[in-house]
């Protein structure tokens, strides 16, 4: 009997904060940005003035998502509340963004894109998550984690 074993395990923390045009009305896509304003029509980004980017995460990390394989998690910690997120890396990642980390239910990569085939985007949250995040003062912490 085959049990699928990682081989390598690679965590990212960050965070970032709430603000009161958040909307996550989105239905393909999730935004993190380290960008301190948003208008309405962000309708993807569920939180501003993250403390990292794209660009801004670890060799190992980019290197590791970039795996066929590879499976990434995202888990939103607001308060006592948690919203965790699926999907998969790619080998055309290409994690250049100082700005964004975008996940997509589909599979366009750019930039931007921290990875593709998720199972959410901003419309599936929690209501009461994004509640929470509409208030500037709210913290976001972000979990981030690559396996192969």
């Amino acid at each position: 009997m085959n049990i699928p074993v990682s081989v390598m395990v690679v965590v990212e923390m960050l965070e970032a904060w709430g603000h009161k045009n958040i909307i996550a009305t989105n239905e393909k896509t999730l935004e993190i940005t380290r960008e301190n304003w948003l208008t309405k029509r962000g309708d993807c980004i569920i939180a501003v003035n993250a403390t990292k980017g794209l660009s801004d995460l670890s060799e190992e990390f980019k290197r590791t998502a970039r795996d066929g394989a590879a499976k990434i998690t995202v888990e939103l910690r607001v308060n006592s509340l948690i919203e965790v997120i699926n999907g998969v890396g790619n080998p055309l990642l290409t994690f250049r963004s100082p700005i964004s980390m975008v996940i997509r239910k589909s599979d366009y990569i750019c930039d931007r894109t921290l990875m593709i085939h998720s199972d959410k985007a901003t419309s599936d949250l929690d209501r009461n998550l994004v509640s929470l995040l509409q208030n500037p003062e709210q913290k976001i912490d972000i979990k981030l984690v690559v396996e192969i």
